[in-house]
This record gives structure tokens, sequence and C-alpha cells, in this order.
């Protein structure tokens, strides 16, 4: 999950109004990181995002298996956006620059940029993503609905784990539309909610309660929603992948790093068992997007 941690304020960007994020998880894995915890290196340094297994009865929850997990999540998301050498691709919400990474060291001929909006992340990014001899990359502070970046532009942009972060999944669309050259792909993954979830997803919480440990996550868009957000901006839908049951060792492996490292959120525990039981029971589900540009 990756985007900015900042104070909260209001402000406008590029005509839209905004608020700024926190995210608690990010200042935890920031201060482990330079405490120098191994296993939160391991784990986290490179992508911050759930896991994917191809088999997910064979996974060991190791910290190896989990880090393999994860590039192998990011992996699946470039496959959804038709990722092949010679593209100029955008990852928004880029995090510590896992995607970009995995992207760097797999392709050739590649104009690589990431945006985020905590330049604590793109510091760390930019600290330990280098461009290949054929690739160029490039890290750039920014808001997700309302891109600093030219018009057709971009092959591909891609989002993972990230878009519920985002002030509007709807204008993120028109911004991802409008960075795309003719022909462009937008992939993202997402946790989408069953219809039955999403009255128990509008109640209202304190602000001291709604923020939590992984910040405030919208989750209301549901596959329909997606849908008709694809036909409004121009989209046409290429990918639309339920992978929830090749994420759940995710929970198990989170559970495990949590005892090990004696991670005392109370906030954490709770938010990550609501999110494995509401999985478990397919009414919170894990996919993978692919939408088209027109030519």
């Amino acid at each position: 999950m990756t985007a900015k941690n900042q104070e909260s304020t209001s402000e406008a960007l590029g005509g839209l109004q905004t608020e700024k994020v926190r995210l608690p998880y990010f200042d935890y894995l920031l201060k482990a990181l330079k405490e120098g915890n191994a296993a939160v290196e391991k784990s986290f340094g490179r992508h911050v995002h759930w896991g994917y297994w191809e088999h997910p009865q064979q996974a060991t929850l190791t910290t190896e298996d989990f880090a393999q997990a994860s590039e192998d999540l990011s992996k699946q998301v470039c496959l959804a956006g038709h990722i092949q050498n010679n593209l100029s691709v955008l990852d928004v919400g880029c995090g510590f620059g896992g995607t970009i990474a995995h992207i760097n060291e797999n392709y050739q001929g590649m104009s690589l940029v990431g945006v985020n909006l905590d330049e604590r992340q793109l510091e760390r990014a930019r600290e330990i993503v280098k461009p290949a001899v054929d690739n160029t990359i490039e890290f750039k502070q920014g808001n997700a609905c309302a891109l600093p970046l030219p018009d057709a532009s971009f092959d591909v942009v891609l989002a993972v784990e990230c878009i519920f972060h985002f002030p509007d999944r709807e204008q993120f669309f028109k911004e991802a539309y409008r960075v795309l050259k003719p022909g462009g792909c937008l992939a993202l993954s997402d946790f989408v909610p069953k219809p039955v979830l999403l009255p128990f997803t509008k109640i209202k919480l304190p602000e001291s309660l709604s923020i939590g440990f992984y910040g405030k996550c919208n989750i209301l868009c549901t596959v329909s929603e997606y849908r008709n957000i694809a036909k409004k901006t121009g989209f046409t839908v290429q990918t639309e992948r339920d992978i929830t049951a090749n994420t759940l060792p995710t929970y198990s492996y989170l559970r495990r790093l949590s005892q090990q490292y004696r991670i005392s959120s109370v906030y954490a525990l709770i938010e990550t068992g609501v999110a494995e039981g509401l999985s478990r029971l397919r009414l919170l589900m894990y996919f993978i997007y692919g939408f088209k540009k027109p030519l």
C-alpha cells in the first residue's frame, strides 16, 4: 500500500480539492528500516503490498517466500498492463519503487517514472533503484488525481495496491486516460467489496479511529462500479481477475511477523484481522484490473 504520510490539510491541486492522508504504517516501516530491521527490510524494503502465490497452499511464510510473493504480485499487475520492452511506464503511488525496480530489471529500453505524494518514500526509491543501462528512471512528487505530467506521454500507467488511498478513483482514471497515449493501458490491483459489505464500510468513525494503522482506505468500489468508472472515462476493460485466494498467505505472514517483532499497534492487529476475515468469507476480494484507452 503506497501514498503520502503527512499532516492532514486541505489543498487545491489541479482544481481538485483533496486532503493529504496520514499513513501510520509508513511511519513504522521507515523507522524500522532506519533502525536496520532485517525482516522489515527483506519484507517491505522494496515492495509495500500483499503477496501473490500461484499455489498458495505451498507458501512457506519465510521472509524470502513473502519477498518473492510481493515481487510476483507486481509481476501480475505488469502482465495486466502488457508491459514489454521499449515502453514508457508511469507507476502512480510508487512507494519505495519496487514495481519500477521489477520492470527495470526485466525489460529493456524503458522510460520509467514513479509518482508519489510522500517525498520520504521517493528519497528511498531514488537511493535503492538505479536504472539499468538501457533504461531511464525518474521519481516525482505528485498527486494521483492531478498528475504533474503532460498529455499522451505514457504507454502504460500502473497503480499497485494504492488506489484506495487516492482522493477520487474516477478522477484518477481521468488523469490516467489523459497521460496515456492512444491504445495505452492502465493496470491496477485493489481490494474490491461485495455489495453486501457496502453499508458497513460507510459507517462514520471518529477521526482518530478512521485513520487507524493503514490510514483512510476507500474500499467502496465494487466490480460493477469499476466497470462503470471505466465506461464513463473512456476505457475498455481487458482484465478483471479475482486473485483473492492467491493473496491469503499474506495474512499468516503478517501475523508471524507481528508476533516475532512485537508490533504493538492495536489498530494494525484489528484492521489486518478484519481484512483477513472478510477476505476468507469472500466479502472483500482482491482484484487485478487491466483497462485500455482506444486508439
